[in-house]
């Protein structure tokens, strides 16, 4: 299977907007009328298989395979260009949004592979949701507006009520509602570093996905709030799976159950050097790169 690709937007507020360009338009709904087409519910496992993947002539990955256990937490772990973010974003579809981005392998969730011709688009990223580095809540919403903003884009109906006890429950999960429940109609752009990236999280729950990709969450916040995020983490791993890309070798150790180290050697395309249960790979790796590399002897 090969992909390839002539956008490539740059905010949540891009792909969103590059989603709805291949979706019909959703009719008005009857404030009153019920009821959301039910997705999949459920643990899910996430595997990738054989991926490869190029930016034009230039290829980021070899042939990576990683299963991502179902209600787990898996960080990948590298230096710096060696293709972590790139393998995230295939696992939603998001790679090929990039101009001249190709993609040969299989990202199979449950066993059916996302990039399967018969698939849509919007049913992956409704099943695989998808947090940012930076915290890119839509400035011109409201907290609550934020919450709801993918309902429209994935065609859910609820009742006014539901979608009042939507945000709550959404909030809730996020770590956010006891600080913006009396301000629900504040601007979301309003809200602290820390809270923004939250109410991100909590958006991306809105259309309860099976799976929650995590770019580098808490690259830009301070060690408060990237206390809450990993505590948020923790909760949410109880009801979704969950795969982190993070720098933070310390952060990797406290939050993941698993973890796989990426590594390119100059001039060469990203591979998985190891994978395993992250007590292993931080204390009995199996290649001396990574025990290096985990203890900060390079990268």
């Amino acid at each position: 299977m090969t992909t390839n690709s002539s956008t490539a937007p740059t905010t949540a507020g891009d792909i969103l907007e590059a989603d709805t360009q291949t979706i019909p338009a959703v009719p008005r709904l009857d404030p009153a009328a019920s009821v959301d087409p039910a997705p999949p519910t459920g643990l899910a496992e996430l595997e990738a298989r054989d991926i490869t993947a190029w930016f034009g002539n230039h290829k980021v990955l070899d042939r990576v395979s990683l299963t991502m256990p179902a209600g787990g937490i898996t960080a990948l772990i590298g230096p710096s260009g060696c293709g972590k973010s790139t393998f995230l974003r295939i696992l939603n579809r998001m790679h090929e949004l990039v101009p001249s981005a190709q993609l040969a392998g299989e990202v199979l969730l449950d066993g059916e592979d996302i990039y399967d011709p018969g698939k849509r688009l919007i049913d992956a990223r409704r099943s695989i949701g998808m947090v940012f580095q930076k915290p890119n809540p839509f400035p011109a919403m409201s907290i609550r507006e934020n919450v709801l903003a993918g309902l429209k884009l994935t065609g859910t109906r609820l009742r006014r009520s539901d979608k009042d006890d939507l945000v709550e429950s959404c909030l809730i999960k996020g770590g956010l509602w006891n600080e913006v429940k009396d301000r629900l109609d504040a601007p979301g752009g309003g809200l602290s570093g820390g809270q923004q990236q939250r109410l991100c999280i909590a958006r991306s729950l809105a259309i309860r996905p099976r799976v929650l990709l995590m770019d580098e969450p808490c690259s830009a916040l301070d060690p408060t709030s990237t206390r809450v995020i990993e505590e948020t983490m923790l909760e949410l791993a109880r009801e979704v799976t969950i795969v982190i890309v993070t720098h933070n070798m310390q952060q990797a150790a406290r939050v993941s159950d698993e973890c796989a180290f990426f590594l390119a050697a100059q001039g060469t395309p990203g591979v998985i050097v190891e994978h395993g249960a992250t007590n292993a790979m931080f204390h009995h790796p199996q290649d001396s790169r990574t025990m290096d590399y985990v203890n900060g002897r390079f990268g």
